[in-house]
């Protein structure tokens, strides 16, 4: 346990209002200004670009009211946030990378971050996570730095979070409610929307408070007279009983839509195409570098979780083989277990993938860290029999001492720049040569009037040799099983 009568020996304060000082911007590549002509070749239009930043709140507004005898007081403008952390293992620079990836979230959220501090200490406290000496402390810097929000860098339990709110007398969230916060307004399909107000509802189960009245009793028994009889709940009883059914409700729904992609991903197996999934940490590069392979358009944003609903693409490899593409909502250290596990059926991509490509940011201060985490998350959902490439993103803006590292570490890695292309052929290669081969190897001459089958033998199988002759078109193929045995009635008869 910290003594907390001295703050500068166990509490390390972050400066954040200073250039020196570790702001959001450490996380992120270069914020350049997204231009037609620079990057519309490679991200495709960009619709979601405009609706994105149709509506947003801008710091330095407001509608203040002068007449003190209008009834309503409105005040637009950002809100303003402190950052706790409690620093329990690693070193110092891990502590500070973890507060600066809470500051990268919180902006993205919509909040003007004003201050963090860190707290050395064994384990949180149980009561206010910092100790009751730190929380008056931190008090004093929420007075003194005008917040309205003190956001800790950690899952808090209920009684934590109203005990803290106790001493700090301003809200007080904890890094699962800012995630889904995040969720809950980039989401825009039916699926994530759902999948995210079922972890919303998860998360506020157990932390539903009441007020006053609230707490009272439905009057029960006999001796309120007639029709006042009832079961006595009390309100945040029966709060909680509706947030119950509302839950089991969106289970169904998602359950449902899941069925729907289901069907899709079978159709996918029955005509054989192989699929690759990108994974990787928020703000990687998995939506650049799905547009540069494929085109998609989806939409790039330099900020976390810019993109949550999958998007699936068809690509070829340099030899002409079909395959899916498909790009998955980013991991980050921590991510909430009600997120995982609301958003189970969309990682169900990665685990029924025939190829992942680990997407890495080169330019993070702690790439290995990134992917310590991915890892976790894909162990969570049952793909680590899944073959994965790691793809080293952003090796323009890399240290080339990071990169010579993560290559040696990582055998099956590679380094490229989704924005300047380097790397990508070999990246396309490397995918050829890794997806999985079809298993039977054949040769036919197949008459000109069935070009169906040649057709089927370029789209789902290996094309080694083909050459036209006189009696019809003579394939060298390596296909599966099924194919084969339509192409085995026009293969050659070996001579005895």
């Amino acid at each position: 346990m910290t003594s907390s009568s001295s703050p500068s020996q166990d509490t390390k304060r972050l400066a954040y209002a200073y250039p020196e000082g570790l702001r959001a911007d450490a996380l992120m590549e270069e914020d350049d200004a997204w231009s037609y002509e620079i990057d519309g070749e490679r991200d495709g239009d960009q619709f979601d670009r405009s609706e994105r930043a149709a509506l947003r709140r801008v710091a330095g507004l407001s509608t203040e009211l002068e007449d003190v005898t209008e009834v309503e007081y409105r005040q637009l403008r950002l809100e303003r946030v402190v950052l706790v952390g409690v620093w329990t293992t690693g070193t110092a620079q891990d502590a500070d990378n973890s507060l600066a990836e809470l500051a990268a979230l919180a902006e993205t959220a919509g909040a003007l971050v004003l201050d963090g501090v860190i707290q050395r200490r064994d384990k949180p406290d149980a009561a206010t996570y910092i100790g009751s000496g730190k929380a008056q402390e931190l008090r004093d810097i929420v007075l003194e730095s005008g917040a309205d929000t003190v956001i800790c860098d950690g899952e808090l339990s209920p009684g934590q979070l109203i005990q803290l709110e106790d001493v700090v007398k301003v809200k007080v969230i904890d890094r699962t409610a800012l995630i889904l916060d995040i969720f809950a307004q980039h989401a825009k399909s039916r699926e994530g929307k759902a999948q995210v107000a079922l972890a919303q509802m998860q998360y506020m189960l157990p932390r539903l408070r009441g007020w006053g009245q609230s707490l009272s009793r439905q009057m029960g028994g006999g001796r309120g007279g007639l029709a006042t009889r009832g079961p006595g709940e009390t309100k945040i009883e029966t709060d909680r009983r509706r947030i119950r059914e509302k839950m089991a409700k969106m289970r169904r729904e998602i359950a449902d839509m899941k069925t729907g992609r289901e069907i899709k991903r079978q159709e996918r197996r029955r005509n054989k195409v192989p699929s690759v999934a990108i994974a990787g940490y928020t703000n990687a590069g998995k939506s650049s570098l799905l547009n540069r392979l494929t085109g998609a358009g989806v939409l790039v944003e330099n900020a976390l979780f810019a993109t949550l609903d999958p998007t699936v693409r068809r690509a070829e490899t340099p030899t002409g083989r079909l395959y899916t593409l498909a790009d998955t909502v980013g991991f980050v250290r921590h991510l909430p277990h009600h997120l995982v596990e609301a958003f189970r059926s969309t990682m169900e991509e990665v685990g029924d993938s025939d190829l992942i490509l680990h997407v890495v940011d080169g330019s993070h201060p702690n790439p290995e860290e990134q992917l310590a985490a991915v890892r976790e998350v894909i162990r969570d959902v049952g793909a680590t029999d899944v073959p994965e490439i790691v793809v080293i993103n952003k090796a323009d803006a890399a240290d080339p001492l990071v990169l010579q590292r993560l290559l040696r570490v990582e055998k099956r890695s590679i380094a490229v720049s989704a924005r300047t292309g380097r790397g990508i052929e070999e990246l396309l290669g490397l995918i050829d040569n890794e997806l999985p081969r079809p298993s039977v190897e054949i040769e036919a001459l197949v008459p000109y009037t069935h070009g169906k089958l040649v057709a089927r033998a370029h789209t789902e199988g290996e094309v080694i040799s083909e050459e036209h002759t006189a009696e019809g078109t003579l394939l060298k193929v390596r296909v599966h099983e099924e194919l084969a045995a339509d192409l085995a009635p026009y293969a050659p008869v070996s001579a005895s």
